[in-house]
């Protein structure tokens, strides 16, 4: 996030995109609720009925898949009624022209028929984010995770950059991370193509530093694989070897079938987890790890602070904290370094991450802190981008609309489109154990409107057959209007009734993630 979670009690305007906040990031989205008791206006874009729809002032129930093409017409609209604030394009902006030569063309009512809303309600909300004086946008994974995820996220600051909606408190561009420390791990360099504080792999000045601070001669300058990547590429032989920590592909990757294949190819496949999940039981070795509560360390979360964790329980059996389990494998392997807690590994780490350089155990005792924090004077940073873009000045993109990768035809006539719901994270490895929440949410279900409900003869609580092109699974129905006509919703949490048995694992080009938001699909009743 550019901006901090309290500041959204500060803006006039939100707007989310692709983001269900109130199921998935609960905390976050009472923080919304209660700006808007205070006089926030909310605009909401998504494919389903999400709950904060009803406590928006416009709601845009959009076609998945179909991002690029609102957030341009919201621009041209825009630039048509005179709402860009042009000081702040002219001051710390370069290539308005490219993005101006885009969306000139791109009218109300082609949008309308793209996205399947009203012409008049997208002018709304342009009209209604151009002219807040504090606006800010809030996304998750229904922007990210498309072949065009890189493209919905340019758009996004294209439309924050246009209004000068960047670098002020309660504004800015703000995307919601997935779990806990999504943030913290790709800080760290869980990422394929970056050391910590993601200063890059190719780079040979970056490379030489960590090769003396490490003690080693040589540091590839090649970028690494996506999980993506590394799945096809095991399925193809050309991986012998895969070592998975605290994931768990046989239930969130998509493509299940074509997962399992790829994980009973791979020689030696090595599981890191806290139970035995659906893909440690294909695992030669399974090394049990501690879970949050039996271990020391560090956090960051999705507005950049840092927080520390701390060991409330000694974790049973032979199970270890993941730093020395890791510790313990790099010794084995030759390279002797040992560290005694987790605090030697933050020093060593913040001494060679600028972002970071700033903060230690001893001042994340008192609070957290939002990186950046470049020496131990500096008090962190609430939001980002204040003067100045980090290259300098913001570059506008001209992004072309395109159509999902897959899309319904006679055979596949309805869209998939994927989640998760309030009760339950992700694949279930924890919530799955709790007698409560399975109460709450037992099985797998597929959400289907009540007029494509009556054209195939379902009724509410009917065991149906969703199929793609993948794979075919059975679970209830349950008739709601929370999705649109031809539009059905599964939750990806369940390894029973598995929605990414039936998802594409086509990729975005450019980020490598799979378009988990859009297939087609059919469904039948059985009997």
């Amino acid at each position: 996030m550019t901006n901090g979670i309290d500041e959204f009690m500060g803006c006039d305007v939100i707007f989310i995109i692709g983001s269900n906040t109130t199921e998935n990031h609960p905390v976050i989205g009472a923080k919304i609720r209660q700006a808007i008791r205070r006089g926030t206006k909310l605009i909401v874009a998504d494919p389903r009925k999400i709950d904060l729809a009803r406590n928006s002032e416009i709601f845009l129930q959009i076609k998945p898949g179909t991002n690029v093409a609102l957030l341009n017409v919201m621009m041209h609209v825009m630039l048509k009624e005179n709402l860009h604030n042009k000081e702040f394009i002219d001051s710390r902006t370069e290539n308005f022209e490219k993005l101006e030569e885009v969306v000139r063309g791109f009218t109300p009512e082609k949008a309308a028929e793209i996205c399947g809303v009203k012409a008049e309600d997208i002018e709304a909300a342009a009209r209604l984010y151009a002219k807040a004086e504090k606006g800010s946008i809030v996304y998750c994974m229904g922007i990210t995770q498309h072949t065009t995820g890189v493209n919905n996220v340019m758009n996004i600051a294209n439309l924050a950059m246009l209004c000068g909606q960047i670098g002020r408190e309660s504004t800015g561009v703000n995307p919601l991370r997935g779990q806990n420390n999504v943030q913290g791990a790709c800080d760290m360099g869980a990422l394929p193509g970056t050391y910590t504080g993601y200063q890059s792999v190719i780079k040979q000045e970056v490379a030489d530093k960590f090769k003396e601070a490490w003690g080693v001669e040589v540091l590839s300058t090649k970028s690494g694989l996506t999980v993506s990547e590394m799945i096809h590429a095991a399925e193809c032989g050309e991986i012998k070897m895969l070592y998975i920590m605290g994931e768990n592909p046989m239930v969130s990757d998509p493509d299940l079938n074509h997962v399992k294949h790829a994980l009973e190819n791979t020689e030696f496949l090595v599981v890191q987890d806290i139970f035995l999940t659906e893909t440690a039981q294909l695992a030669d070795v399974v090394l049990p790890a501690a879970a949050f509560a039996e271990k020391d360390g560090t956090f960051t979360n999705t507005e950049r602070r840092v927080q520390r964790v701390r060991k409330a329980i000694s974790a049973p059996g032979e199970a270890k904290a993941d730093w020395e389990i890791i510790m313990e494998l790099m010794n084995k392997l030759g390279y002797e370094t040992k560290y005694m807690n987790p605090s030697e590994i933050f020093n060593e780490m913040a001494a060679l991450t600028p972002s970071y350089a700033g903060i230690d155990y001893q001042r994340l005792e008192k609070t957290g802190i939002q990186w950046p924090c470049p020496n131990k004077e500096h008090p962190g940073s609430p939001y980002l981008h204040k003067d100045s873009f980090v290259r300098g000045k913001g570059v506008f993109m001209g992004i072309e609309y395109k159509e999902s990768a897959e899309l319904p035809d006679e055979k596949y006539p309805l869209t998939l489109t994927t989640g998760r719901i309030l009760y339950h994270y992700h694949t279930r490895t924890m919530t799955g154990r709790v007698e409560g929440l399975n109460k709450k949410s037992p099985e797998s279900f597929v959400q289907i409107n009540p007029v494509t409900a009556i054209k195939l003869k379902i009724r509410d609580e009917d065991m149906v057959k969703v199929s793609s092109r993948r794979g075919s699974i059975l679970v209830k129905a349950k008739v709601s209007d929370i999705v649109e006509q031809d539009v059905v919703f599964i939750p990806f949490h369940f390894a029973a009734g598995a929605a990414n048995v039936l998802t594409n694992s086509a990729l975005d080009p450019n980020s490598k993630t799979p378009e988990l938001k859009v297939c087609a699909v059919v469904v039948e009743k059985l009997g």
